[in-house]
């Protein structure tokens, strides 16, 4: 009762290590991998262990389903070393189920560890093979308990080398129900695994993060902005060049003497600077995780226009300590330009930091709690 409660624990819990993560590289035909096995089996008790111990290999053919759990499928046939006729004297078939405890304790980092140590329990159908002349052959059932000593190999993780030691009862006889020592084997196996290509274009899972769903809605509002911004700028375009196509057609009508009153109104168009805004949480100036796209797109903008130029303004809520929020709003201007300043490489001569104090722009007191950044492009 005691054993049955505590692996439950262990599965609840490798279920929940594996859904608070978020993975790549999980569909059916991803993680699977192939296996050769060989090494030596030996009675448990009443034989010498190494005398008593004869050679057995196969093959084996699994599936990681988390960075915790897997599952395969093991064949292995033994040398035969007694009297019968036959070249393998027996068959063990059976279905493993695996719990990655690295991964289970110590979180799964996106790549599999040089050296990790896997649990494994099974259980499988066996066969005696048998001359006539010696016995009869019989059937019956096995399980496995054991672990894998597993070293992950090259930068790829495609080869794994394993040390397999496990021991396998057989279940038959009287109280075949029962684990009985005596009708037990102990298993020394050596394995090389590959493991196949995935979705993702790596041979294991690899770790996504998680995007903020209101980071994502703001996104796609600042891309639906942006292409508004687009379509004003096409239009302008287009006008611009119906401009160009008129005058070249007056300047061709003068070349050929053909003089004619030319009544000519041309409009300036007004190009709105693009902004990005910056939400903080209360009473602080450091950049949320989730805002740091924001910063990014201002950035990249600066990187690739050289001569642009931002000026960034920050704001407090009217919540608190009016000189406080004053202070506050100026380190949020700064913490903004220190970010472009550092990842980005902008030089502080092209960014103004200026905290504005405390703001009521937005109905909703959280939403003033912002620096927001103009760009001047200088496409001139």
């Amino acid at each position: 009762m005691k054993k049955g409660f505590f692996l439950g624990l262990l599965l609840t819990a490798a279920s929940l290590h594996v859904n608070a993560q978020a993975l790549m590289g999980t569909n059916f035909f991803d993680n699977w991998y192939v296996g050769l096995n060989g090494g030596g089996i030996t009675p448990t008790t009443h034989a010498p262990f190494w005398k008593s111990m004869r050679g057995i290999t196969g093959l084996e053919i699994g599936k990681q389903v988390s960075p915790v759990l897997g599952f395969s499928l093991q064949g292995l046939t033994g040398i035969n070393t007694t009297k019968s006729k036959t070249a393998f004297d027996d068959l063990n078939i059976s279905f493993n189920g695996k719990m990655n405890l690295n991964n289970l304790f110590g979180g799964y980092n996106g790549v599999p560890r040089l050296f990790e140590v896997e649990a494994v329990a099974g259980v499988g159908y066996g066969h005696n093979f048998q001359s006539q002349a010696v016995g009869d052959e019989r059937n019956y059932i096995t399980t496995r308990f054991g672990s894998s000593l597993n070293f992950n190999l090259g930068e790829s993780k495609a080869v794994t080398l394993s040390l397999k030691p496990a021991i396998v009862y057989r279940l038959d006889g009287d109280r075949p129900q029962a684990l009985n020592v005596n009708r037990s084997k102990i298993e020394l196996l050596a394995g090389v695994t590959y493991h196949f290509g995935n979705s993702n274009g790596e041979h294991y899972m690899t770790l996504v993060e998680p995007m903020d769903p209101l980071a994502i809605e703001a996104v796609n509002d600042k891309v639906n902005h942006l292409r508004g911004e687009i379509q004003v700028r096409d239009q302008a375009l287009a006008e611009g060049a119906a401009v160009i196509q008129q005058l070249q057609t007056q300047l061709q009508n003068c070349q050929n003497n053909q003089p004619e009153e030319v009544a000519m109104v041309v409009e300036q168009t007004q190009v709105r600077s693009l902004e990005s805004m910056v939400t903080f949480n209360l009473g602080s100036s450091v950049i949320p995780n989730s805002q740091i796209p924001n910063v990014e797109r201002i950035g990249i903008y600066m990187k690739n226009h050289p001569a642009s130029t931002v000026v960034i303004k920050g704001y407090a809520s009217p919540d608190g300590n009016l000189e406080f929020n004053q202070k506050l709003a100026q380190a949020r201007a700064e913490s903004v330009k220190a970010m472009l300043m550092k990842k980005y490489n902008i030089s502080a001569d092209r960014i103004t930091a200026k905290g504005e104090g405390i703001t009521d722009m937005f109905s909703e007191p959280a939403w003033n709690r912002v620096s927001i950044a103009t760009l001047n492009e200088n496409n001139n």
